[in-house]
Formats: structure tokens, sequence, C-alpha cells
């Protein structure tokens, strides 16, 4: 049997169907940062399917503001309003500091910005196949009209 040399066992394997293969290091790697940032819109969307955390981000588009300060409109406990928050820091939408007895959130606009690309991809798709729609009406229609 022939022995196989020191560069020969260190040659990362390929694979048989592909003429190329990441080393499987590299793959995890990829495929974390895509879970990761499948995970903060999920996050995101969850945390902006709520009315009150929508206006809570409105709010703090003006700039950060005290807790109480931000739960002053909402008729809801302090409690609730916490658990609206802590939904909101937890998808990375805002992040709070505690200075004192004072706690006080700021928008945190990457995974708005997230989003905001997403739903933008997603309007540009609709209004292609909008706009193909409409061409092949009018072409339907100028086609009737000749007959």
């Amino acid at each position: 049997m022939k022995r196989q040399s020191e560069s020969d066992r260190a040659a990362p394997a390929r694979c048989h169907r592909q003429p190329y293969c990441l080393p499987s290091g590299e793959l995890n790697a990829i495929v974390h940062h895509m879970e990761n940032c499948i995970f903060s819109l999920d996050t995101a969307f969850h945390a902006l399917a709520d009315s009150t955390r929508r206006a809570v981000i409105s709010r703090l588009m003006k700039g950060p503001a005290p807790v109480k300060e931000l739960a002053e409109p909402f008729d809801m406990g302090l409690p609730a309003f916490l658990k609206h928050l802590r939904v909101l820091e937890e998808s990375g939408l805002i992040a709070t500091e505690k200075s004192g007895r004072v706690r006080t959130c700021r928008i945190r606009p990457k995974h708005l910005s997230e989003a905001e690309t997403w739903l933008s991809e997603q309007r540009a798709l609709w209004q292609a196949g909008a706009d193909r729609l409409a061409t092949y009406v009018e072409n339907q229609m100028t086609e009737d009209d000749d007959e």
C-alpha cells in the first residue's frame, strides 16, 4: 500500500460532484451568518407587529427618551409596557441604558435598516411583476382593438 505524504493528508477534501467545496469551517461560518440574518429579520418583524412597539420606535426616531416618558401615552401599566420594551430590545431595535434611577431608551437603526432593505427588495419584485402584468394587459387590449 502506498503511504500518504504529509502534504497529501493536509489537503482539503473536495466534493465529488462539484469542482470546489469550501472547507467545513468556512461553510459553517457562512451558514451561521445566514441564520443570524434571518433571525434578526424575524425578530425585527415580530417586534414591529405590535402597534405599541411601532409607536415607541416612532417616538425614539426623534431621539432618546426615558422609559417613563415613553410609557405616558399608553393606557397600560408599567410592567406591561416594560414587556414591550424587552421585545424591542431583544430584537435589537432599541438599546437601554440605566443612569441612576432613570432608564433611557435609544433607537438602534441597524436591524431597522435590515428590515427596510428586505421590504424594499420585496417591493421592487412586486412592482416589476405588476409592471409586466400591465404591459401584458395593454398588449392584449391593443391586439383586441386591431382585430
